[in-house]
């Protein structure tokens, strides 16, 4: 199946395509539809993407990173392995420019970790590169992919890391208010299968689980969280517990969830594995002071720390949303999840701006997710 674009109207942002869906119609466990799509494995289809402006006849979406501030049209891609040849990770990537630190990352389960250059103020810095991996420095200047390179130029590296403790956390992020009950009916019936599931399929590692609720300011709370924990019971009953409510306006409080889920929960960093699945239908206060400087730390953090944020996309979400959640994903290594209408439950969805993909049972990706990022 391919995604595509429609037409957007709301104040203020960028036309660039897509109708926002409504609020959910009752959810259903189990039948819930979604797709996936990683914009770093298709970085051409994601380049011309970013370089197609608007005329009468096209959708431009030029306009994306300078509406949310975050450019990634310079990418230094790594891949680190072990002398055996095998993935390294948990190795720390470090991007400078000088001895200014341009960027940090941490390698996956396969070996892999992305840096970028100008990110959040688009400045050109390729004259004075170097990486440090694991502490060492290379003495090659990295090689550098643009938008516009229809290849990813791998920068390779042999390290002799330590392997990674054989753990993983997993942090559900869920907006909480009204529109998003469906999604909440999701959790509430999913969640215990997803995590069993997962376990199951490889019992050598051991998941800590955590969740994370917020809603926007003036509601009647703003975040509520469940630490990390070995017991899959505490997040599943806290989940049970939570209900959609408030909101009002579109834009939620995404960039107070983002930093609690940072500062309020203690991520292993010794885990070979670090995820944030976001579950949302509404964008962060793309115009109110402040917030993309703190969307800006927070992903950064994410990105140094090998956090993995990955989105999903519910119905009510619009282009600029869909572009900033696919942002997010970059930057952190993630990928993003969108729901579709193909299970005929709940709100409309817009179609994804992306090429061929599979729709998938949410549930199931979501354990295929969880399993591929554990390796």
């Amino acid at each position: 199946m391919s995604g595509d674009g429609g037409t957007y109207e709301r104040e203020g942002a960028p036309d660039f395509g897509g109708v926002p869906g409504g609020g959910g119609q009752g959810g259903q466990a189990g039948l819930v539809t979604a797709g996936e799509w990683n914009d770093l494995d298709n970085w051409p289809f994601w380049g011309r993407l970013m370089t197609t402006k608007a005329d009468e006849q096209t959708v431009g979406f030029a306009e994306v990173s300078e509406y949310w501030r975050f450019w990634t049209d310079r990418r230094v891609a790594v891949l680190v392995k072990d002398a055996s040849g095998n993935p390294a990770p948990g190795v720390t990537v470090e991007l400078l420019s000088g001895s200014d630190k341009v960027w940090t990352s941490v390698t996956d389960v396969f070996g892999k970790a992305d840096c970028w250059i100008g990110m959040y103020d688009n400045a050109y810095q390729e004259g004075t590169l170097s990486l440090n991996v694991g502490g060492t420095a290379v003495s090659e200047p990295p090689v550098v992919t643009s938008w516009t390179d229809e290849a990813v130029a791998l920068n390779e590296y042999t390290f002799a890391a330590q392997a990674p403790e054989s753990k993983a956390d997993i942090l559900f992020i869920v907006d909480a208010t009204g529109s998003m009950y469906d999604e909440i009916d999701f959790l509430k019936a999913d969640l215990l299968s997803i995590l069993q599931t997962c376990q199951q399929a490889d019992a050598s590692v051991s998941m800590r689980t955590g969740a994370l609720f917020y809603r926007d300011e003036g509601d009647d709370y703003l975040v509520r969280t469940s630490p990390f924990s070995a017991d899959f019971n505490k997040t599943i009953n806290f989940v049970k517990k939570q209900s959609a409510g408030g909101g009002g306006d579109y834009p939620e409080a995404v960039h107070t969830a983002l930093e609690v889920s940072l500062q309020d929960f203690d991520w292993n960093s010794k885990a070979r594995t670090r995820i944030a699945f976001m579950l949302l239908d509404a964008p962060p206060h793309q115009d109110h002071q402040g917030v993309i400087e703190s969307l800006q730390k927070s992903i950064s953090l994410y990105a140094s720390k090998g956090i993995k944020l990955i989105p999903v996309a519910s119905s009510g979400v619009d282009k600029p949303t869909e572009f900033c959640l696919r942002l997010f994903a970059i930057a952190t290594g993630g990928t993003y999840v969108f729901l579709t209408n193909d299970s005929g439950i709940g709100g409309d969805h817009i179609q994804a701006t992306v090429g061929e993909y599979e729709v998938e049972k949410l549930n199931d990706l979501i354990v295929r997710l969880i399993q591929k990022y554990i390796g």
